[in-house]
């Protein structure tokens, strides 16, 4: 009789033990992947919602790139995935393939800086002519003088570094360069990760890097933006959260989103609230980590569009440049 008290107790503390640990840990985890541009934000709103939730909810962001974050997404990996560009025709065809409905939200704005390293006091303004005959790949192997681009400039060799293949800036980037997503020279140094190519600047005179605003604001004194000559005024532009929210800052402004699997929304009550959280916030913690926020009477339009589910796209899965806060808001409040 010893025996079996002894085996029944055994049972239940072990049955126990599995229902406050593995389930929690297995049932409450919102998994987040793609881009490192939007990570900032999401990372800042991620914390704030655990420390809401007291622990009772871990979420966990990845960096892998928005193109390896849609991979991840629409093979079903992750419930929201990260995206510093509209989603394109083949990942929509592999979220459809994998059967993978999901939900569109705009959640900032974003620029992309030309940088440079601080010792550099000649290269003021940079036109997208300059810059196209330097990342265009017919200049692979090619390495450039910064008096190539101007005879004034040394004749310092120019090293150049930005995103990775995988990242949705590199796909921006090159669409509003280049005059093609994904056509670029290969032979640079190349990352995912924004804080790499931050290093690579801050470290070599003669570098010239493309990455994301926020991290620029956030690296005040170790990089040095340039000018981009905007293509319809001439005007050489700073970005800056002003220039980028105003539409002067151009063609590299870019909206950031979040798209979000519905079933994970469905079945998933944390997803849900996070989704939720994430859009009441959104402007608050973009404007601290460096971001452009949408205009604040546009976040209830995004917030409904998550609660009704609506699935699907208001861009037609090819890459668009130029696109203003404007602009960006008529195009969603159509759908």
């Amino acid at each position: 009789m010893k025996r079996m008290v002894l085996k029944t107790t055994a049972v239940s503390v072990g049955a126990l033990a599995f229902l406050s640990m593995p389930l929690n840990a297995q049932e409450r985890v919102i998994k987040i992947d793609g881009s490192s541009t939007v990570y900032p934000i999401t990372e800042g709103i991620a914390e704030e919602f655990q420390k809401a939730k007291k622990g009772t909810v871990k979420v966990t962001v990845g960096i892998s790139g928005t193109g390896g974050g849609f991979k991840k997404f629409c093979a079903g990996e992750t419930d929201i995935s990260n995206a510093s560009r509209p989603i394109l025709k083949k990942e929509m065809e592999g979220c459809k393939k994998n059967g993978v409905e999901y939900i569109e939200l705009p959640v900032s704005y974003d620029g992309l800086a030309v940088v440079v390293n601080p010792r550099n006091n000649w290269a003021k303004c940079l036109s997208v002519e300059q810059l196209k005959e330097i990342w265009k790949p017919e200049s692979q192997g090619k390495t450039f003088m910064w008096s190539d681009l101007d005879p004034s400039w040394p004749k310092e060799a120019i090293k150049l570094c930005g995103a990775g293949s995988d990242s949705g800036t590199f796909d921006y980037f090159t669409e509003a360069i280049v005059g093609k997503a994904k056509s670029s020279r290969g032979d640079y140094t190349a990352s995912e990760d924004d804080n790499v190519l931050v290093n690579f600047a801050s470290r070599e005179k003669g570098s010239l890097c493309y990455f994301g605003l926020a991290y620029v604001e956030e690296n005040k004194g170790k990089i040095k933006p340039v000018a981009v000559k905007n293509p319809q005024t001439g005007k050489c532009v700073l970005p800056s959260l002003k220039t980028v929210q105003s539409g002067e800052y151009q063609p590299l402004s870019r909206p950031l989103f979040i798209y979000v699997n519905k079933k994970s929304m469905e079945t998933k009550p944390e997803v849900k609230e996070f989704v939720e959280f994430y859009i009441k916030n959104a402007g608050k913690i973009s404007k601290q980590v460096g971001y452009i926020p949408l205009p604040e009477k546009f976040y209830p339009e995004v917030l409904n569009r998550a609660q009704q589910m609506k699935t699907g796209t208001v861009f037609g899965g090819e890459p668009e440049v130029g696109l203003t806060v404007e602009e960006l808001v008529k195009r969603e409040l159509k759908k």
